[in-house]
């Protein structure tokens, strides 16, 4: 009786695998231009043939896409489909906002605690070279650049959680909310005792991380997303405040 042979696997499959795991675990990020084909090639050790095979297999999936002469990007499909709709939905939902940073404090919580267990060496490098250029904006006082550091370093620990669903989720909801936390960070920025206290807590879960205390860090981010929670209610009932008194202002001259 004649035995059915496994089918094999052809090595444009095989490559293909390698950059969709790389894109999954996040070392190939949307935008990332991939590297020219010659040396791709040799990075993965397969002919170009192959390469361009497998290229093409991600690009039917949507990971990649290849514009002549602009080389080969990855797309943001695995995130697009998450955020676009979430963030229409918060513009006309505002009480979803709520909702959005219990998730978000559950979310950072369990990366922080996972990062603190499972951070490799390598990780906690990059964690300390992004805490320090988010401590170097607080030094400078630059808020700009600020918002876009303070992003960084939450998806930073993400990625050091080595959970690529934390990592992508992560991804994705600091897209839904970047306005929400530029706001929130203005807010913070114009009272120094508060924005004091935010540099503690950021302190405090990256020494902790690095450390290796997943206690200390899950606690620490819940900590800082509660602050963030109650700071961000605080500013919207100001601004409450500020329109009503507004608005009585504009009758009273009428």
């Amino acid at each position: 009786m004649s035995q059915l042979r496994p089918a094999l696997t052809r090595l444009s499959d095989s490559v293909a695998a390698e950059l969709e795991k790389r894109i999954l675990e996040g070392s190939l990020k949307p935008g990332d231009r991939l590297a020219p084909e010659r040396a791709l090639a040799l990075d993965l050790g397969v002919s170009r043939p192959s390469l361009r095979e497998a290229i093409q297999k991600l690009v039917s999936k949507g990971l990649l896409s290849t514009r002549h002469g602009g080389g080969t990007h990855v797309t943001d499909r695995l995130e697009a489909h998450f955020v676009d709709p979430w963030r229409d939905m918060l513009k006309g939902h505002p009480l979803l906002h709520r909702d959005l940073l219990e998730f978000r404090q559950m979310l950072e919580s369990q990366a922080a605690m996972l990062a603190a267990e499972r951070a490799t060496d390598v990780d906690v490098e990059r964690l300390d070279q992004v805490y320090s250029a988010l401590a170097s904006t607080y030094a400078r006082n630059d808020l700009a650049a600020c918002i876009d550091a303070d992003v960084a370093f939450h998806q930073t620990i993400a990625e050091a959680a080595h959970n690529v669903l934390i990592g992508h989720l992560s991804a994705s909801l600091m897209r839904v909310i970047h306005g929400h936390v530029s706001g929130n960070l203005e807010h913070l920025h114009a009272r120094p005792q508060l924005w004091n206290q935010l540099q503690a807590q950021h302190h405090a879960i990256w020494q902790a991380i690095r450390e290796h205390k997943p206690p200390e860090a899950d606690e620490a981010a819940r900590k800082h997303i509660e602050f963030v929670r109650q700071s961000m209610e605080n500013s919207s009932r100001e601004e409450e405040r500020r329109q009503i008194a507004l608005r009585r202002l504009g009758e009273a001259v009428s």
